[in-house]
């Protein structure tokens, strides 16, 4: 099997699809699966409605077009009735086998043109008597039922023989175009009027190796030519004489007659007939599974790329998302930023004015020798040491207004002494106070209890 392009799960599915068809031909197994989708389920059931001559899912309705079928004798392996192996003489005369002697191939061009005259006359004949109202257009009201009844009375008179297909004639041409399969039309009249049909489906068609054969490489179609199905396939493949088997196919891309099996034969003649027309063309087969597996290949690497591509447009694009997010990230925290710088600033604003606002509240320093002031040492969290004297009768606020407005002073802080360790004034304790905070602030410093040269410590709140 050529396995080129395929991944390990494919090709799994082919083996898969194998063991369960017992189809041997891998590259067959191949583009069955690929005309599914891959859909193992849907492949197998559709070769078992193939197998027990039902329509497939494609062609299960009967309204089905037909495809136009290219009828060139040309084309075609014709087997007539009088050739070897046959049982019964045809009415057309034979040209017989090619003769060696220069007379003998002298009487052979003779007999064949007069062959093929006599063909082209007698079906100008027949066209003119159906012209004439020798043979009245049948109107096809239900070709499915015609198709039915006649595989019903066939079983009831020839219990053996192929399967047949149970659907109409454009539902098989279509089918055996889409399965790349030979399609087998067999045309039958009733066997009363004519001894070689009777001869033919009960000795030659009941044949095990002839109905294993058929089954395997073939669809089998067939239909009474005395119904209006049957007469309008008779008409359109123009049928000569009965027994009939007509090998469609597709070939260069249209559905084409192949080759024509006249007359009644035996066994023996009909499977080497069948199996000529098959060699010699299931290279058009092969050649339209390539053709397929190509499609498919192509429609295959155009969709991964699409894929690819829409898979890289959409990281592009999220990545771009990712960049807007971060330049939107960045700017909010170079806002944030700025917004708390400002807010510095303009907090060092403040406190500068808070500063000069306060400092026309600072008491005048007593003199050394004034009654009642005493002198209090404060030290910096910098270190620095500040000495400075006040009234008894100063409040702690007039403190706290001191060491604000001074420079080498914390802008958040607190006052407290030594040991045993007291909070004089803390603005955070003076903000939670709320109505009492008159009551703290306006303590006097011989409310707290200062006495003179008594140290206080100035502690950085924001430090």
């Amino acid at each position: 099997m050529e396995a080129e392009g395929l991944t390990n799960e494919q090709t799994d599915k082919v083996l898969q699809f194998q063991d369960l068809t017992g189809i041997e031909d891998m590259n067959i197994c191949r583009d069955v699966l690929i005309r599914h989708q891959w859909d193992l389920e849907v492949a197998f059931q559709e070769q078992m409605n193939i197998r027990e001559g039902r329509p497939t899912m494609l062609t299960a309705s009967t309204d089905v077009r037909a495809p136009t079928v290219i009828n060139d004798h040309f084309l075609q392996q014709i087997f007539s009735a009088n050739m070897p192996g046959s049982r019964s003489v045809s009415r057309v005369p034979s040209i017989g086998p090619m003769p060696r002697s220069f007379t003998g191939i002298i009487g052979y061009v003779i007999n064949f043109v007069f062959q093929y005259f006599y063909s082209t006359l007698s079906g100008i004949v027949r066209a003119l008597v159906n012209i004439g109202g020798g043979n009245e257009p049948r109107l096809v009201t239900n070709p499915l039922d015609d198709v039915l009844k006649f595989i019903r009375e066939y079983q009831e008179r020839y219990p053996e023989h192929p399967v047949f297909y149970q659907g109409t004639y454009a539902q098989a041409l279509n089918d055996a175009k889409q399965e790349l399969r030979f399609l087998l039309v067999y045309l039958h009249q009733d066997p009363s009027s004519n001894p070689d049909v009777d001869s033919f489906c009960r000795q030659t068609l009941s044949t095990r190796s002839v109905i294993e054969y058929i089954n395997a490489h073939t669809l089998l179609w067939g239909c009474d030519v005395s119904t209006p199905e049957g007469y309008r396939v008779m008409q359109s493949l123009a049928v000569r004489g009965y027994p009939v088997m007509v090998v469609i196919m597709l070939r260069a891309n249209r559905m084409s007659v192949v080759g024509r099996l006249e007359g009644d034969c035996t066994s023996e003649e009909l499977l080497r007939r069948l199996q000529s027309v098959i060699a010699f063309n299931e290279v058009w087969l092969s050649q339209a599974r390539n053709d397929r597996l190509q499609r498919n290949f192509t429609q295959t690497l155009r969709r991964q790329q699409d894929e690819a591509y829409e898979q890289s447009l959409l990281a592009d694009e999220e990545k771009e998302r990712q960049r807007e997010r971060e330049r939107d990230a960045a700017r909010q925290l170079l806002e944030a930023e700025e917004r708390a710088r400002r807010d510095v600033e303009l907090r060092k604003e403040e406190i500068a004015r808070l500063k000069i606002e306060l400092a026309n509240l600072v008491p005048d320093e007593p003199a050394v020798d004034a009654a009642n002031a005493i002198a209090v040492v404060f030290k910096l969290p910098n270190g620095v040491r500040l000495e400075r004297r006040f009234q008894q009768t100063n409040s702690i606020l007039d403190v706290y207004h001191f060491l604000f407005c001074h420079p080498e002073s914390p802008d958040e802080f607190e006052i407290t002494t030594n040991f045993p360790k007291r909070v004089l004034y803390s603005k955070t304790v003076v903000d939670a106070a709320e109505g009492s905070a008159n009551e703290i602030v306006n303590k006097t410093l011989k409310d707290v209890g200062l006495k003179n040269r008594e140290v206080l410590f100035v502690n950085d709140l924001e430090a």
